[in-house]
């Protein structure tokens, strides 16, 4: 981490802040408005951090938004994103050699892998230069943060979490949010689809305690390696020593069987009763809205050890943008080769920030037949993490590139028809809340690989749509039109709701010469102007088996949230919002220099 911070301050990607700031919402609030600036601002170094309802002063600083730029992220990698590609690529690729010159190439490249296997050592590594132990043990002690004020309470968020199968023979470092009960308790948020999870019904059908040890920090690279989608049974620091040529150094925890790094900052270690579970959350997550409280396994703490002088890795989720669009672009560059094993007609695929990842992907492929997309859909479907996309929209090699949004939208407007939506059901992230049920539900695949005819609406003002738009639905509020210029421009309609969303889109019927693709969404907490904020809230909000409507040429999107009107029988959680005297205090001590129109824009 110290040499981290230099290579930061090197090329002037760093703040240190040292004016006081609370652990309770201060820290990720600050955080969180940085990497919203262009750019992803800066990383942010807390040297002064404290626990305001407490008293307590802590001597460890707090780094946060490490890899909040492109920049940053290849800082931290030592090259660049695409050469980590390439590699993966050449050795998916790789051939019997035909003479002796590819022979001694292919060897030469072969020797270079044994440096990417972790390796093991004898004796104790520098995380492990203070120990605390039975009495000792006191989670308190790190300046673990709590970044949002509904949150159930102050949670882990970079924790890299290893963990082995029952027989041992396979290990894995994962990431997930860790919530801090008390002094020796921590809860373990690893979803069902997730490999730990899988690990631990082995334990719990064997009886059996499970280990665990967390590590936070060292090289911010064994933090990325926690979140990469590397099949099952794979160790995820087999990449670390691909990328950096050299292996993780690993070193023994001290009352567990799991190996950790020997220059990460800080280890709890512990055990997880697989027959005690423990209610988590709720926690303001990387989707924008909280993910309420359920029932997760939690690990009591046999050990904690750190360096003499930790720095504490943070990061801070919520609304896009935030750290995660960087480390996301890294892993969808990085692992193209990987997912073009399983769709080969694939060229290429972009996330868009404001979708939070998994809510919808764009794919450009090659089509070499009709149905070809949809073929191409069920296979993208069934395809690991992707399995959790739930819209999804492919292109032919001719489309604009995919981060080109203007010209890509119009490219796929001008080529729409309702035939071109394709609706399935399939497995979901375990954070989606729109869902009629947890962990399955609709899927939106739109094929955009074939051009069909399509005949431009008569278009109106958004004045006087408004005002026709109003007669037929009296919970109306504010209406605009997007993409005007194409054959299927999009409407969005904010309204009050007080029925079910279907009954508003029949009522516009009459109106269908004037209207192809309409979006609903509440008056309150949306603006119809702001497109960002738009496709975030709808791309969160939408059961595709429930929430499209189609009539003739005209097709609409149900993007409310739900209630008693949709049959919607779950909570529905609260958007994750800054607490605003918080935001004032943060002024009040100088530190807070975000700018307004980019509060509203991104809706904090």
């Amino acid at each position: 981490m110290k040499n981290t911070i230099n290579l930061l301050k090197k090329h002037d990607e760093l703040t240190v802040i040292d004016t006081p700031l609370d652990i309770y919402l201060e820290i990720p609030h600050l955080a969180y408005a940085e990497v919203k600036k262009e750019g992803g601002g800066k990383a942010l170094l807390f040297t002064n951090a404290v626990e305001e309802k407490t008293g307590k002063k802590f001597e460890e600083p707090i780094l946060m938004n490490v890899f909040g730029s492109y920049k940053r992220c290849e800082l931290l990698f030592g090259r660049t994103i695409e050469s980590v590609a390439d590699e993966i690529s050449k050795l998916l690729h790789m051939k019997p050699p035909s003479g002796f010159k590819e022979k001694f190439s292919m060897a030469s490249e072969l020797f270079s892998l044994k440096n990417i296997f972790p390796k093991r050592l004898k004796g104790k590594g520098e995380c492990q230069e203070v120990i605390y132990k039975d009495d000792n043990i006191d989670l308190s002690r790190i300046p673990v943060l709590t970044t949002w004020e509904q949150d159930g309470g102050p949670f882990i968020t970079m924790g890299q979490v290893y963990t082995q199968s029952l027989d041992g023979e396979m290990v894995n470092l994962g990431m997930y949010r860790l919530q801090v009960y008390d002094k020796d308790t921590l809860g373990m948020h690893w979803q069902i689809h997730k490999d730990s999870s899988h690990f631990f019904d082995q334990y719990q059908k064997a009886g059996k305690k499970m280990p665990v040890s967390v590590a936070i920090g060292g090289d911010p690279l064994y933090t990325w390696c926690a979140t990469a989608p590397l099949p099952y049974g794979v160790n995820e620091l087999l990449m670390y020593g691909l990328i950096t040529k050299k292996p993780a150094q690993l070193v023994k925890s001290l009352t567990t069987p799991l190996y950790i790094p020997k220059d990460v900052d800080y280890v709890i270690e512990g055990w997880v009763d697989t027959e005690h579970l423990k209610l988590e959350g709720p926690f303001g997550d990387h989707t924008g809205y909280y993910t309420l409280e359920e029932m997760y396994p939690c690990m009591k703490v046999s050990a904690i050890t750190t360096k003499k002088k930790p720095t504490y890795l943070a990061t801070v989720v919520g609304k896009p943008p935030l750290e995660d669009k960087y480390m996301g672009w890294a892993t969808g560059k990085i692992f193209f080769p990987l997912l073009k094993t399983t769709a080969p007609d694939l060229l290429d695929y972009h996330m868009p920030e404001n979708a939070g990842f998994h809510n919808l992907i764009m794919a450009k492929m090659q089509p070499l037949y009709k149905g070809h997309a949809k073929q191409f859909m069920h296979a993208f479907w069934g395809a690991g993490q992707m399995s959790f996309v739930k819209h999804a929209i492919f292109l032919d090699e001719k489309a604009p590139k995919l981060d080109n949004y203007e010209a890509l939208t119009t490219y796929i407007l001008n080529r729409f028809t309702p035939k071109s939506l394709f609706i399935t059901e399939g497995i979901l992230d375990a954070l989606d809340h729109s869902s009629p049920e947890e962990l399955v539900g609709g899927k939106l695949g739109i094929d955009a690989t074939a051009a069909h005819k399509v005949e431009a609406p008569n278009l109106l003002s958004d004045e006087e749509l408004l005002k026709q738009v109003k007669e037929l639905i009296p919970d109306a509020v504010e209406l605009h039109q997007f993409m005007r210029r194409t054959k299927n421009p999009i409407t969005v309609i904010s309204v009050n709701k007080s029925k079910n969303v279907k009954e508003y889109f029949e009522a516009l019927v009459p109106l269908s010469t004037n209207i192809r693709i309409v979006v609903f969404i509440d008056e309150k907490a949306n603006d119809v102007f702001n497109a960002y904020m738009t496709l975030w809230r709808v791309t969160n909000n939408i059961d595709a088996q429930r929430d499209i409507f189609i009539s003739g040429l005209m097709v609409g999107i149900d993007g409310t949230n739900k209630n008693k009107f949709d049959g919607f029988t779950r909570r529905w959680p609260d958007d994750v919002d800054c607490t605003p005297s918080v935001i004032e205090s943060l002024k009040q001590k100088g530190v807070w220099d975000f700018p307004e129109k980019l509060q509203v824009k991104y809706q904090l």
